[in-house]
């Protein structure tokens, strides 16, 4: 089993990693960490190479994520929050999925043939909703072929609890590497509507 986690936090140790190492503590097989902020990996340019070729013409880390997520089972993106929003060097690194957007709107091509599990993990001080950040990690992750996504973990009151202190999202921890580890497609399919977390 291979699992890319996809981290959007600038804190190397801060409460979006704590949540990510109780993940990869259960996680069974390989994973592939991208740190976001340390990364060698440029946003989309809109040079518009991927409307008739097939990847990127960036030539950067983002190759080597390319591959990973054409051969991974999982999809792990967490973050914290910034004014309702994934962060924004995760968003530029987001951008570079724009090739797969591309393959299947103008190529008429399917980039990714494997389908994926996804999650998401976000994390914040609790002056604002989750709801968009989820959102569009969920677009992300539909781009690269996560159609069974578990439910959202968060820890939203982080100026307050540590994520590492609440219970509720490391219990969703737990639960991510079960949701990924389930031989069984129909029950990982299932929508599951109740997130894992504290929200104030």
């Amino acid at each position: 089993m291979k699992t890319l986690i996809l981290n959007g936090s600038p804190r190397e140790n801060g409460d979006t990693v704590s949540l990510i190492r109780e993940v990869t503590k259960k996680l069974p097989g390989d994973y592939k960490l991208v740190d976001a902020y340390r990364c060698g990996i440029s946003p989309c340019i809109d040079c518009r190479y991927c409307w008739d070729h097939s990847g990127c013409a960036v030539k950067d880390e983002m190759q080597e994520v390319y591959e990973y997520i054409q051969e991974c089972d999982n999809i792990l993106i967490a973050s914290p929050v910034y004014f309702s929003e994934l962060t924004g060097r995760l968003l530029d690194l987001g951008s570079r999925l724009q090739t797969y957007y591309c393959a299947s709107s103008f190529r008429k091509e399917e980039p990714i043939p494997k389908e994926k599990k996804g999650a998401v993990i976000l994390v914040g001080g609790g002056d604002g909703s989750m709801d968009k950040a989820y959102g569009t990690a969920c677009t992300l992750l539909h781009h690269m072929n996560c159609h069974a996504i578990h439910k959202l973990v968060y820890s939203h009151n982080t100026n307050e609890i540590p994520a590492i202190n609440d219970r509720n999202a490391v219990a969703g921890t737990d639960s991510i590497a079960v949701f990924f580890t389930q031989q069984d497609q129909k029950k990982a399919h299932q929508e599951i509507n109740e997130p894992y977390g504290v929200q104030i």
